[in-house]
């Protein structure tokens, strides 16, 4: 950390608010340091909530790998989101160009344009776009409580929260801003992440990178040179998932985690010790 006052957080959202997401060049990135990751899914939980998710779809997820026999365990926890490839598949096999390069190089989606044909998800080699196969949120549609006489059935809940009938009672009208953003995706469309781009139009970092306790999401321009996201890379070598595929990622990976591979101590300091 450059300051005792400030984290890395407060660095990178500085950096941000000089960045002009609509200046041609900026090319922005995520790194994601293993080490630091304590597998907690707070990312998960904040990004779900952020967008006003479906159960069962997540923009933010991971890989978990276990291997051997107790005691000699090792375990891997990787991770993953949408890799906001510079060569997109998914934008490119997109029949109606629902999917499209946006500011800041994210790949976004119309979900105005989508006919739901489910071609982007044939050619994303991630798994990381979604296909709404019902309307959204029918859990809170249902007009039977959990326990009769003693729980607010889920459709009570969601009108004593006073949100509009798509959405659940936990919605956040942040996701309302923008062109093409929509506050809930509706059945018979895609989706994906798109670095919460309705929060970096807002100076905020994406969710999942302001919700890690553990500073291990590391956000910026790839091609400033000053960034934080390229300190990083140039301190460790950076990896991508499934890098024979030629997509570019913009998600990148450092210092791989492995628990049983490590001596005992407290690892290598990250950027912010």
């Amino acid at each position: 950390m450059s300051s005792d006052s400030q984290t890395l957080d407060d660095e990178m959202r500085a950096e941000l608010s000089e960045t002009d997401l609509q200046e041609e060049g900026v090319n922005l990135s995520m790194t994601i340091d293993l080490q630091r990751c304590t597998g907690c899914a707070a990312c998960n939980i904040g990004c779900a909530q952020e967008n006003n998710l479906q159960e069962g779809h997540a923009y933010s997820s991971r890989l978990i790998e276990t291997s051997g026999e107790f005691p000699n365990v090792s375990y891997e926890y990787t991770p993953t989101l949408c890799n906001q490839c510079d060569d997109a598949p998914c934008a490119s096999g997109c029949p109606t160009s629902a999917l499209y390069k946006g500011e800041g190089g994210i790949t976004m989606h119309d979900h105005e344009q989508c006919i739901g044909c489910k071609a982007c998800m044939m050619n994303c080699p991630y798994d990381e776009i979604h296909i709404n196969k019902e309307d959204p949120h029918p859990r809170w549609e249902i007009e039977e409580a959990a326990i009769e006489n003693g729980t607010a059935t889920p459709k009570e809940v969601k009108e004593r929260a006073g949100v509009e009938e798509d959405a659940p009672p936990y919605y956040n009208p942040n996701r309302e801003v923008g062109e093409h953003e929509h506050p809930t995706r509706y059945k018979g469309v895609v989706e994906k992440c798109n670095f919460c781009v309705h929060r970096l139009n807002e100076g905020e970092l994406p969710r999942c990178v302001e919700e890690c306790p553990c500073e291990a999401r590391i956000f910026g321009d790839l091609n400033d040179p000053d960034s934080k996201v390229n300190e990083v890379l140039g301190k460790y070598h950076p990896e991508v998932l499934q890098e024979d595929k030629g997509t570019e990622p913009s998600v990148k990976y450092v210092r791989d985690y492995n628990g049983g591979g490590y001596e005992q101590g407290k690892g290598e300091p990250g950027l912010s010790d």
